[in-house]
């Protein structure tokens, strides 16, 4: 079965709405499981809980039968949400265009040239679905 990974900001921004949606719209579109997933960031203190971060998802789309609500802690965001993705093994992965921008900051700090398609293609074997605020998609096939 096609699984569909979507990390998320709790509480949720307008943004992380519109990556959500996305996503629920591609797992029902795909007849797929659901993986939201929310980081906890050791340094920040944070400590979202998982019923948290579902109630907030189900507020906001409804009862997501084939989704799963995933709590993750790290030191980064971004490493722990591609350690995830890989462990998961995903085959789509629907971000912000706030986290790829994020990605290609990190990257720059070890890239020369931080190709954020490439990196994530060479890395997951997946596809990875990037949602602006207004909801407009593009798309990374890996």
């Amino acid at each position: 079965m096609t699984l569909v990974v979507v990390p998320v900001r709790y509480p949720l921004t307008s943004h992380s709405k519109a990556t959500l949606g996305e996503a629920v719209r591609i797992a029902d579109e795909r007849d797929a499981e659901l993986t939201v997933l929310h980081v906890n960031l050791y340094q920040n203190g944070e400590n979202v809980s998982r019923a948290e971060l579902k109630r907030a998802a189900q507020t906001e789309f409804g009862r997501l039968p084939r989704a799963r609500y995933v709590i993750r802690r790290g030191f980064l965001v971004e490493e722990t949400i591609l350690e995830e993705v890989a462990a998961e093994g995903a085959d789509i992965v629907v971000i912000g265009s706030k986290q790829a921008g994020r990605w290609r900051r990190m990257l720059r700090k070890f890239l020369d040239d931080p190709d954020i398609e490439a990196y994530l293609r060479g890395k997951l074997d997946c596809t990875v679905i990037t949602v602006r605020a207004d909801g407009e998609t593009s798309t990374i096939n890996g």
